[in-house]
């Protein structure tokens, strides 16, 4: 297992009216160079979680930090316009609630934040402020949800 100490949030940085399942964002990746799509998990509209890389091997989408880190996007982040907006549906909302919530059992003591909050990143990735909404995260058994 690897020594995960974070967990990195994303957008995909498309509007609200795209359509982009994983593998279009993996064409995208492998059109950067890299070896498979950056991510671990999507998060489509609809609230469905996609699978990318395996989460025992490091990602590529926060340089520096891949080797300790888990990578979650999520379909969205701009609006129609192009500009940056916090366009989550509740249905992505729940989902990334719960997958979070079940990171944290193996890996109770990783940092969730957003993109921009890492260092030298200088972008506006994701639209919100991660690392203060999912402070409080924890892992949930079955009892206690």
């Amino acid at each position: 297992m690897r020594n995960i100490k974070f967990i990195a949030i994303h957008c995909a940085a498309t509007k609200p009216s795209m359509i982009v399942p994983i593998d279009r964002v993996k064409k995208w990746h492998l059109k950067r160079g890299f070896s498979d799509v950056g991510y671990h998990f999507y998060i489509r509209r609809d609230g469905s979680i996609e699978n990318g890389r395996d989460v025992g091997v490091s990602g590529a989408h926060v340089k520096g930090f891949n080797s300790v880190s888990i990578g979650i996007c999520y379909e969205g982040g701009i609006n129609e316009q192009g500009e940056p907006e916090d366009n989550r549906t509740d249905r992505q909302k729940a989902s990334m609630l719960n997958l979070l919530q079940n990171l944290k059992k193996d890996y109770p003591d990783a940092e969730i934040k957003g993109h921009y909050q890492f260092p030298n990143v200088g972008k506006s990735c994701p639209c919100f402020d991660a690392k203060n909404e999912y402070k409080d995260v924890k892992y949930l058994d079955n009892e206690h949800r």
